[in-house]
């Protein structure tokens, strides 16, 4: 976990809609299939779609080969998991509370764009560490799969594979209007079975794994281009 102080920002690059972020901890990379099924191993449920039983999209015994394209990379032990629902995500984040004295949490997608930006520092790169995406992300330059995490340059943060690899899911509901995010950091309210993805993926194009960019997914979508990494306070 990496330590992010927090501070003001102007979110989406507009200076009309400052964010107030307190401090708190962000995983330095998104979570991998490792520790995912871990979790899956421990609770004996949740599993990424590609490896539920009698699942269409099963990678060994689904009629479907929309993960069985993605080849080995998808089972790698250091690639990001995939295959998992909003959720999902939020039951890993509960398990994971579950095992020490720390609560943690999805972030919110204004703490996402925050630490994203570099925190304090308020880096003014395109992407989370360079105006390059091809030093601090995996787009289209991936072959059409995942990668390793932390093979890229990190941001003034420390935080690795923000921009690109895969979309990482927040806790807020999707709210189009950039105002109507809250200013205190706390998570939107707004389509409650739409929820907040950022960073792009490795099948992005260049405009998607900006710090800036917004989209969602259904909350129980669960898609070859999605992860998540998790927060604390």
């Amino acid at each position: 976990m990496v330590f992010i102080k927090g501070g003001t920002y102007g979110m989406e690059d507009d200076q009309n809609h400052e964010v107030n972020i307190k401090d708190f901890y962000m995983s330095r990379y998104p979570v991998t299939v490792k520790e995912y099924l871990a979790f899956v191993e421990a609770t004996n449920g949740n599993e990424p779609e590609w490896m539920e039983a009698d699942n269409s999209y099963n990678i060994y015994t689904g009629s479907d080969d929309y993960y069985k394209k993605l080849g080995v990379s998808i089972m790698n032990e250091q690639h990001p998991i995939v295959g998992v629902s909003w959720h999902n995500a939020m039951a890993y984040c509960e398990w994971l509370s579950e095992q020490g004295i720390q609560a943690y949490h999805l972030p919110s997608e204004a703490e996402w764009e925050y630490a994203a930006r570099g925190g304090i520092h308020n880096s003014p790169y395109l992407y989370a560490g360079s105006n390059k995406l091809k030093e601090v992300g995996w787009y289209k330059n991936s072959h059409g799969e995942t990668k390793t995490v932390g093979q890229k340059l990190a941001n003034a943060l420390g935080l690795y594979d923000i921009s690109g690899n895969v979309w990482e899911w927040c806790l807020d509901e999707w709210e189009e209007d950039i105002n109507k995010v809250p200013k205190d950091g706390s998570p939107a309210k707004g389509s409650r079975d739409r929820r907040v993805v950022r960073g792009g993926s490795s099948y992005s194009n260049f405009i998607s794994c900006t710090v800036s960019i917004r989209s969602w997914y259904f909350t129980n979508n669960r898609s070859y281009n999605v992860g998540f990494r998790v927060c604390r306070y």
